[in-house]
């Protein structure tokens, strides 16, 4: 082997290990980052509710996909809209459109979890939006919503104090 080639070699591996360094140290903080946040968003695209259209669960009784065009970014997410008038109604009253406890499974929060909600699970009650991380805790919350939610605003200040803003 050629001096060359086996100094080529060494830098390749100074460089991996480098990398892989590097990973090893940052790689825990970008995920604690993603998933430490008082509303839920997508951490590649800052979509709160992966872009459905928050309003669109109380007109339409069903998700509806934003459009791009139709944005508003508040609480550090950006929100999609699929009409002007649903963007107006979210921009004057956020705390009713906007899913409750930023996002998260209500029924995870009330036994101290923050478990992001699936923007295809959800439950309008006392007109206000609920998201859920699966089909199982939709159900048992839709049967007894006033239990989990007891439970749920207890613990939600303590888990929201962890969250970073």
């Amino acid at each position: 082997m050629t001096a060359q080639r086996q100094e080529g070699i060494c830098r390749t591996f100074a460089l991996v290990t480098l990398l892989a360094g590097f990973f090893a140290v940052f790689h825990p903080l970008a995920s604690a980052a993603a998933t430490t946040e008082r509303v839920v968003v997508n951490r590649f695209s800052g979509l709160a509710i992966e872009g459905f259209d928050p309003v669109a669960y109380f007109v339409e009784g069903h998700p509806v996909r934003g459009l791009p065009d139709i944005e508003l970014m508040q609480g550090g997410a950006v929100w999609r809209f699929h009409n002007e008038g649903d963007r107006a109604f979210f921009a004057e009253h956020p705390e009713i459109y906007g899913p409750q406890f930023g996002g998260y499974d209500p029924t995870e929060v009330a036994r101290g979890v923050t478990q992001a909600g699936n923007p295809l699970f959800f439950v309008v009650a006392d007109q206000r939006l609920y998201l859920f991380s699966r089909e199982a805790n939709r159900d048992a919350f839709a049967a007894d919503p006033d239990r989990f939610l007891a439970q749920a605003n207890a613990r939600w200040p303590e888990l929201e104090r962890g969250l970073a803003q």
